[in-house]
């Protein structure tokens, strides 16, 4: 620290130290300017609060589905009656489909745009297949079908009329016969059939070799409504795969046909229980309608029967679900299905929890999945809206990754064969199972437009499943939501980076991008920008006003700052616009006391900086190997000068002193008694991206301060500033960001005086290779006496 005496002047106060205006034109004007027309202009769709307006509408899409999985030869048969409802202000004269199966066709958007090489002249054939075949369908396990739809059918559902329509890759045109007005309903029918694809982390199968059987996960597998709103039109961009679904909400009723032997989850509630259940099962269903804990409805041992048997015929699973975007479904003879139906926000009204898994996926998911659902929905519950479905379902779907459909998700988290697991491996499918089934609230219920802002759904539900991981298990790894965590991202070169207002299908590095920055971002506000207080009412607020409604960007953005009183553009602007990254530099401290102008004061600090500045090393090696100066041998050499202290006090200076005391006020001298320092920091934003300045002061008796200074201080110079902070006690040091909440991507220059990084380590070792070893349960077997056995449910 840079040590300065100076004279304060008291006339002119505490003024002294105000931050003077800057004279050189920085960017902070704008980046604290208002966003302005950068949002869209508020109508009486959308208001400037953020709120849906008075002519707020959005168009309805009820659907009547007869569906048929054909276990033998993996297809999927179906027949639909869509009722549209025109809410619109618009008249309509043809209405726009969505054929999400057809991305799997060879010559489809999706497969024609992958891109890639042949890297050190080798290849898998897994690869080159995919050259030969270039589709998102691994063809390994089905043979070499042909994928996408196979539409058989488009007629006016009351007169039995072929209607003219127009496929264009995933898109389907309907040309009505009629021009559909506002307030008016049109119903039409569409056949199709389609061959499933192999899982891909969305939707499709998965085949087990040891028993010869399939588990399905069917989900975008019939023709749905596109969206027609107030934004865009109609939302028609193609289904690439990377920007999910845009869907509107309707009613629906689907009569799913599969083999006997299977069992069924779907979302909704189902109508016939009673007429695809045993007797058995039908009693566990009534003993888990009152059970706190999950009830087992199949059991893995009469799962692992139907394994091995064959189906003797068919049955049919009649579903409903009201007000919802879509509709899913899982089908399996290899099902193991637990629930519970509990009152999960204490309001009298119950809401089953439930999971379908096979053998594979235990003991995780017997002992995890079904109570991790229920806590989501209290966790998110809590922080959103109550979640208003009758059901929430975790399906177990391969290995790894996750999928979200209303009322129903595909999860991965797998145990070894032996049945045990790594922690990776369970805290991997907690925290999947957390993040599927809060997608119910977002995009399912807040029904945001996936196909061009992928972040509004998986950016806030990821934040949101991060707070729920910690209520889960104080200790939870959780991988997202923490600022230090989006740090390495943060340092990736500019040209390699997208603003998280990029449109889905452009987004580099999806999962950095749309998941943990927007959540990080929101972490950042609750935590140190708006405080948890205004940051939670606000995000409920949002919730609330957008149930069941669309909203955009602006709308979130709007709502935030509507109902927190906080000023966020600046933050919109550079977080969710801009790639800038936070890198704050503590580049100099300069340390300050005020010159008491006493004559006694003055002259005991002179001595005590004298002799603090003689302590040389050259003068403490002096004291011994000079034995003796001339001086000290020849006292004829010594003279009024060798006996002069020139730092003695005398009567003068305690005239002067008591008189200086007596001119000062009460104010003055209390000031001086306290004997402040004043520390003046300069603080360089070396990153561009304006945040809170966040200071914590060590002072030398042991106890230390934390000093909290709102970006608003970058608004004139947004690239360096300096601050002045008075203080009773010394500091010893002083350091930026202490509990790592602005994501700061060099903490190397936070501190100061200067501290060295932890050392880059190396290791020393034997020629010898390494291989990884069993997982800690496994070790745990293996180190068990004979008959002992180790903790887990099977």
């Amino acid at each position: 620290m840079k040590n300065t005496i100076f004279l304060l002047c008291f006339l002119t106060g505490l003024a002294v130290f105000a931050q003077q205006p800057a004279t050189t034109q920085y960017n902070a004007n704008t980046r604290f300017e208002q966003m302005g027309t950068e949002l869209p202009t508020p109508n009486t769709y959308r208001t400037a609060s953020g709120a849906p307006g008075k002519d707020y509408w959005q168009q309805k899409a009820d659907y009547d589905i007869k569906v048929e999985l054909d276990d033998v030869n993996q297809r999927i048969i179906g027949t639909e009656v869509i009722t549209y409802t025109n809410k619109s202000p618009d008249e309509l004269r043809y209405i726009w489909l969505q054929l999400d199966q057809n991305m799997f066709e060879k010559t489809s958007i999706n497969a024609m745009t992958k891109t890639g090489s042949i890297e050190n002249n080798q290849m898998s054939f897994g690869a080159i297949q995919g050259i030969n075949s270039p589709s998102a369908v691994r063809a390994t396990i089905t043979g070499n079908k042909e994928y996408g739809y196979k539409i058989t059918v488009v007629k006016d559902a009351k007169t039995g009329a072929d209607l003219v329509y127009t496929i264009n890759n995933t898109m389907m045109r309907v040309e009505v016969p009629v021009p559909l007005k506002t307030g008016q309903s049109y119903a039409f029918r569409v056949d199709w059939n389609y061959n499933i694809n192999e899982y891909y982390g969305r939707a499709g199968l998965e085949y087990f070799p040891k028993d010869g059987n399939f588990n399905y996960f069917i989900a975008h597998w019939f023709p749905r409504m596109a969206v027609y709103d107030d934004v865009n039109g109609w939302q028609h961009k193609q289904f690439i795969g990377q920007g999910e679904f845009t869907l509107p909400f309707g009613d629906y009723k689907v009569e799913i046909t599969v083999p006997n032997d299977h069992v069924v989850g779907a979302t909704g509630e189902c109508q016939n229980y009673d007429k695809v259940l045993s007797n058995t099962q039908l009693k566990r269903w009534e003993q888990a309608k009152n059970s706190k804990t999950p009830v087992l409805i199949v059991t893995q041992a009469e799962a692992e029967a139907a394994e091995k048997g064959k189906p003797t015929g068919k049955k049919t699973w009649i579903y409903k679900a009201a007000n919802v975007r879509d509709f899913a479904f899982a089908s399996s003879r290899k099902f193991i299905w637990d629930a519970m139906q509990t009152d999960v926000y204490n309001n009298g009204r119950k809401i089953w929890s439930m999971s379908f898994y096979s053998k594979e996926g235990n003991p995780l998911w017997g002992q995890y999945s079904t109570r991790v659902v229920e806590h989501t929905l209290k966790s998110y519950g809590s922080r959103t809206i109550q979640y208003p479905y009758p059901v929430a379902i975790s399906c177990h779907a391969t290995a790894g990754g996750g999928m979200e459909y209303p009322m129903i998700s595909f999860n991965g988290g797998r145990p070894e064969p032996d049945g045990t697991y790594s922690e990776q491996t369970k805290a991997g499918m907690i925290g999947v199972i957390i993040h599927e089934v809060g997608h119910n609230f977002f995009p399912m219920i807040v029904n945001t437009d996936e196909r061009q802002w992928t972040w509004m759904d998986e950016g806030l539900n990821t934040f949101c499943q991060y707070l729920a991981e910690q209520e889960w298990d104080r200790n939870f790894p959780s991988r997202r939501g923490e600022p230090q965590y989006i740090v390495p991202y943060m340092k990736t070169d500019k040209s390699q980076l997208s603003p998280i207002m990029t449109s889905s299908d452009n987004v580099i590095s999806l999962g950095p991008n749309a998941y943990a920055k927007p959540a990080t971002g929101l972490n950042m506000l609750r935590e140190t920008i708006m405080g948890r207080e205004l940051f939670d009412y606000a995000f409920k607020e949002y919730a609330r006003r957008w149930a069941f409604k669309s909203p955009q960007p602006a709308d979130f953005f709007r709502t935030m700052e509507d109902a927190s009183g906080v000023d966020l553009d600046w933050f919109w602007k550079g977080w969710f616009y801009g790639v800038e990254p936070v890198d704050q530099d503590l580049a100099e401290v300069e340390w300050y006391a005020i010159d008491t102008q006493d004559p006694v004061a003055k002259k005991a600090a002179d001595r005590a900086d004298f002799e603090a500045k003689r302590e040389t090393m050259s003068n403490i090696r002096n004291k011994t190997d000079i034995k003796q100066t001339v001086v000290e041998a020849d006292s004829t050499m010594r003279d009024f000068y060798n006996s002069y202290d020139k730092f003695a006090v005398t009567a003068a200076d305690q005239q002067k002193s008591e008189q200086y005391k007596a001119s000062l006020s009460d104010d003055e001298r209390k000031m001086l008694e306290e004997g402040k320092n004043f520390y003046v920091l300069k603080i360089k934003n070396k990153g561009g991206l304006p945040m809170p300045v966040i200071i914590k002061l060590d002072y030398e008796d042991g106890t230390n301060e934390i000093v909290r200074i709102p970006a608003e201080i970058w608004r004139l110079n947004d690239q360096e500033i300096k601050k002045t902070l008075p203080t009773t006690k010394r500091v010893t040091k002083f350091t930026l960001d202490p509990f790592y909440e602005i994501a700061d991507i060099d903490t190397a220059n936070n501190s100061f005086p200067r501290e060295p990084e932890k050392p880059s380590k190396f290791q020393a070792f034997k020629q010898r290779s390494f291989q990884a070893g069993p997982n800690p349960m496994q070790q745990a077997k293996k180190n068990q006496p004979s008959g002992v056995q180790t903790s887990g449910k099977n």
